[in-house]
């Protein structure tokens, strides 16, 4: 089995930036890719970005380009999510993802999610 473990979320006025860390733990795949996926109230999980072991290749949502960057450190087995220019519509549960292979934006796809962090943005 895999953990993640994610950490950093917090309340935060908007134009401001925050840093999501995510470790995993356990289980270990060759090539294997992690991400963020996010859900508010009332509304469907969505993707958020997502990035691959091996070149680091990322990928991210139309609302979140520019403002948001997901990197990681395979020596840690983490990922981040740095937001910037954060909005009140960033407002939701932020979820790590990791599944073995390439990165994808269907949640489906992913078979290990953690706990979730909660970001809160004011306006």
């Amino acid at each position: 089995q895999v953990q993640l473990i994610e950490s950093g979320g917090g309340l935060v006025q908007a134009g401001e930036a925050l840093k999501l860390s995510c470790a995993a733990s356990g289980r270990t795949f060759s090539s294997y890719a992690m991400g963020w996926f996010r859900q508010a109230p009332g509304k469907e999980r969505e993707f958020v970005a997502a990035i691959s072991r091996s070149l680091g290749l990322t990928n991210y949502a139309d609302s979140v380009k520019g403002r948001f960057t997901i990197s990681r450190d395979n020596t840690k087995n983490t990922v981040y999510l740095l937001m910037n220019s954060l909005k009140p519509e960033d407002t939701a549960v932020y979820y790590c993802v990791l599944r073995g292979g390439v990165p994808a934006t269907n949640p489906l796809a992913y078979d290990y999610w953690g706990q979730g962090t909660q970001v809160t943005v004011s306006s």
